[in-house]
């Protein structure tokens, strides 16, 4: 009786698990997978990182896929070529795309950061760094063309200073490229994205002196983009990615850069946990974030106003044209 018994409850055991293998394989198949290109690695991307760690994608049925793809322009290659399905990038690059005449051009459909994530770091230690300083200096400003070297070239503008003539704005440095340049020895400034600023500063090689978002008005920094195609093919898919994301928008808006920090660690492996909440904390405190992943109109045509002044394109695009709502 006793042996019918420990086998009776043997069976029900493997029954059991058999179940619960079944049951997690289906739910694995039935996942969606979705390949997301994003343009750098950035503490500044937070709210993307948190909705993959906290398993937001996975309760909309999205299985992210994510790659780096080093710049805006390398982001719209990858999509155009179908190797990634939706793009995490500054919204100028669907501009570039479109004027090139591409029928089925990229458009932005979700909204993630509204203000410049990159920090002004000094060669020498600065005390109260005014834009000023810049004068007669060499720095180091990213891709023609890119946000953040045109966002540079519009502050000095609106504070009367010519890039062309007050000082040396290099845009030979790829992306990738920028610190490793700076550490080599040259400029007397680089633009940097967090993790990296906190680590130049870490290891000797810089000092942070102002965030380029703090002196600039809101625009569509980074956000969402997809092939036409792939958005008209995709709607479910773009509504629960957009779901996912907004969850993430709404921890890092009101929760702590502790519990930010905590949530986002693992993505950051060689960062050390109090950089990792300093940086948190300076993006937080210059409100980097959108409130949810709609974009406004008046917000993207401001953008656009940066991408004239830098005379990248002619004339301004149509809100409607490049935005999916």
């Amino acid at each position: 009786m006793k042996k019918t018994l420990i086998l009776i409850i043997f069976i029900a055991f493997l029954l059991i698990s058999m179940i619960v293998y079944s049951f997690n394989s289906n739910n694995k198949n039935d996942l969606k997978e979705v390949n997301l290109s994003e343009v750098a690695h950035s503490i500044f991307y937070a709210p993307q990182y948190v909705a993959i760690e906290k398993g937001y994608f996975k309760d909309e049925g999205l299985d992210i896929k994510l790659t780096l793809a080093n710049g805006a322009n390398n982001v719209m290659a990858s999509l155009l070529s179908g190797d990634s399905d939706i793009g995490l990038s500054g919204s100028e690059a669907t501009i570039y795309v479109y004027n090139k005449g591409e029928k089925d051009y990229v458009k932005t459909f979700a909204g993630l950061t509204k203000k410049d994530g990159s920090f002004i770091v000094s060669r020498e230690k600065l005390k109260g760094f005014k834009i000023e300083d810049l004068k007669g200096k060499y720095i180091i400003g990213g891709r023609q063309g890119g946000m953040p070297e045109m966002t540079l070239e519009y502050v000095l503008k609106e504070n009367n200073i010519n890039p062309n003539k007050d000082l040396t704005i290099d845009t030979s440095v790829e992306f990738q490229n920028m610190a490793s340049s700076f550490i080599s020895g040259k400029g007397d400034f680089v633009t940097l994205f967090e993790p990296l600023a906190t680590k130049m500063e870490n290891e000797g090689y810089g000092h942070k002196v102002k965030l380029l978002g703090s002196l600039t008005e809101n625009v569509p920094y980074t956000s969402y983009s997809a092939r036409k195609s792939y958005i008209d093919n995709n709607k479910d898919v773009i509504k629960k990615f957009k779901v996912a994301i907004n969850k993430g928008l709404e921890f890092v808006n009101n929760n702590s850069s502790d519990k930010i920090a905590d949530a986002i660690k693992n993505q950051f492996p060689d960062t050390s946990y109090n950089d990792l909440k300093k940086a948190v904390e300076s993006y937080k405190q210059n409100d980097s974030w959108n409130k949810t992943t709609k974009l406004k109109e008046k917000d993207f045509y401001h953008m656009e106003d940066i991408v004239l002044s830098a005379k990248k394109i002619n004339k301004k695009v149509q809100f409607k044209t490049l935005v999916d709502e």
